[in-house]
């Protein structure tokens, strides 16, 4: 199913297209396996393939193998390089900077953007987002959450801000508002607890 071209950057075809763009030029020290970026994006490997393709053709990013891997990694050389991470950190970049800020820190049961970001990212019409919106469910030490709130913010060009909640508060919020509202809308998981 296509989902045409996305809210957030209609200038691409896809979200999908958006996703891979923003993982690799938002990781441009990192060489991945079109594995790894299919696992990170949760794309199919045939359009991680079909994506790099063009990226390559283009000359956005190098290549080399490890074994029978085909590795990629943005090239930071070009003169494109600059202005299309900016742009994808912008547009398509919370869900890789906040995954990759949030993945280590202690106390976090569940990680989600909500808000206006969620919902250009699921498609929702609207203008552009103001603010990036994310909910912690945990225990996870709130100056911690601040300082990784203002790193994203630096590097997405936008303000980030880090609600936590405990777990037992939310999971006995029924009748809670503030639970209703953000679970009524969309939302984007970063962090899941395990099932």
């Amino acid at each position: 199913m296509k989902d045409g071209a996305p809210a957030l950057l209609p200038l691409l075809r896809s979200r999908a297209q958006g996703d891979i763009i923003a993982w690799i030029m938002l990781h441009p020290e990192d060489e991945s396996s079109l594995t790894e970026i299919a696992r990170a994006t949760n794309t199919s490997g045939a359009t991680v393939m079909r994506e790099v393709d063009r990226l390559a053709d283009a000359g956005l990013i190098r290549e080399s193998r490890r074994g029978n891997q085909r590795l990629v990694s943005a090239d930071t050389d070009n003169p494109v390089f600059g202005p299309l991470a900016a742009l994808m950190a912008v547009t398509f970049g919370p869900i890789p900077v906040l995954r990759n800020l949030l993945g280590n820190v202690a106390g976090i049961r569940d990680a989600f953007i909500y808000g206006s970001w969620a919902a250009r990212y699921e498609q929702r019409p609207g203008p552009v987002p103001g603010d990036i919106d994310v909910l912690v469910v945990g225990t996870a030490d709130l100056d911690e959450l601040d300082e990784i709130a203002a790193l994203a913010g630096e590097r997405l060009g936008r303000e980030v801000s880090i609600r936590r909640v405990r777990p037992d508060a939310w999971d006995q919020a029924h009748d809670d508002a503030f639970k209703a509202t953000v679970t009524a809308r969309p939302t984007v998981t970063l962090i899941e607890a395990s099932a």
